[in-house]
């Protein structure tokens, strides 16, 4: 396990990446002071980032877009750690005010957000995509989230995410999860 997270080749700046770019934008235009942490995008998937860079997965925090299965198509996106289990149809779907909802297909993630499932950000959506946190996300000392690109993610204080424009926290949005 490694603690230190490698830096990539060229700066953030340089990143081709229109995602990390939307992202970095909108972290700057919110004042949101944060780090920039280069990742492999073979390990970005949450269990691989975390083992791979030594990250506490109660500090990695996932970004879950949500779709109601209805016309008109309501969308919202949800942020939790990755520890935990979304309660996607219970309160997710009643704070969407949803008949029935299901997580986004990675096509339906990529064509919504201009992300890709691994590095999906609450940072750089679309104005009229809600953001719901978890409050255990709140209570972590800092937290990693998607840098809207599998190559890249962010790490900040929770407290910063209350800058988003129209983020609620919500309680009870997540579960730790059980084994069974």
């Amino acid at each position: 396990m490694n603690d230190e997270i490698p830096q990539a080749p060229g700066t953030p700046d340089e990143e081709p990446d229109t995602a990390w770019r939307r992202v970095r934008e909108a972290l700057d235009r919110l004042g949101i002071a944060h780090e920039a942490l280069p990742c492999d995008p073979a390990f970005a998937d949450t269990a691989a980032f975390c083992e791979r860079y030594g990250i506490p997965p109660e500090e990695s925090a996932n970004t879950i877009l949500v779709a109601s299965r209805e016309e008109p198509k309501l969308w919202s996106a949800s942020l939790v750690l990755s520890h935990t289990r979304l309660d996607v149809n219970h309160v997710v779907r009643r704070l969407m005010g949803a008949k029935r909802v299901s997580f986004a297909s990675g096509e339906e993630t990529i064509a919504r957000t201009g992300m890709m499932i691994g590095g999906v950000s609450v940072f750089g959506l679309p104005p009229d995509v809600p953001i719901y946190v978890d409050s255990l996300v709140m209570d972590a000392p800092r937290v990693v989230v998607g840098g809207g690109s599998r190559s890249w993610k962010v790490r900040l204080e929770p407290s910063m995410l209350l800058r988003l424009p129209g983020v609620s926290v919500v309680p009870g949005l997540a579960a730790p999860r059980t084994i069974s």
